[in-house]
């Protein structure tokens, strides 16, 4: 049976790919989960129009992202900390204290968008990027100062 995928399937194809499965396959596992359509006329038209009001969706999401990721890039966040006389922090500065600061400011993030490689030990200032879309990235200040 011909079908084309939806979504990637794993061992099977990548998402538009039309490729043969067994009948079984297809009408036990893909189709019910609307990973797969039949390859028919009727399933390469609505798979066009899925693909299309998939697309225009994605174009609002990436102008939504960019807007807010303008507003992100302006943003300082000054974070207080305990500090030794050596610039060193009594603990660390994390992904989810940044996040918990950005929100504070007003916008709404997850921290599992903060892009830290490591949580921040020193003082200091630092350019901390911010995954908002797919290929959208925001760079927020972060200055941490001593308490």
């Amino acid at each position: 049976m011909e079908v084309i995928l939806l979504e990637k399937v794993e061992g099977v194809g990548d998402r538009g790919q039309q490729v043969k499965v067994e009948r079984g396959y297809a009408r036990n596992y893909l189709l019910p989960r609307k990973l797969a359509l039949e390859a028919t006329g009727a399933g390469a038209r609505q798979f066009q129009e899925h693909e299309r009001v998939r697309a225009q969706r994605e174009d609002k999401l990436r102008i939504d992202a960019v807007k807010r990721a303008e507003k992100l890039n302006k943003l300082t966040i000054h974070m207080k900390v305990q500090a030794g006389d050596d610039g060193k922090l009594f603990g660390s500065v994390t992904s989810n204290d940044i996040a918990t600061a950005i929100g504070a400011e007003g916008h709404t993030i997850d921290k599992r968008t903060v892009d830290l490689a490591e949580p921040l030990r020193e003082l200091g200032v630092y350019h901390v990027p911010i995954k908002i879309f797919k290929d959208v990235e925001a760079k927020v200040r972060v200055l941490v100062t001593k308490d």
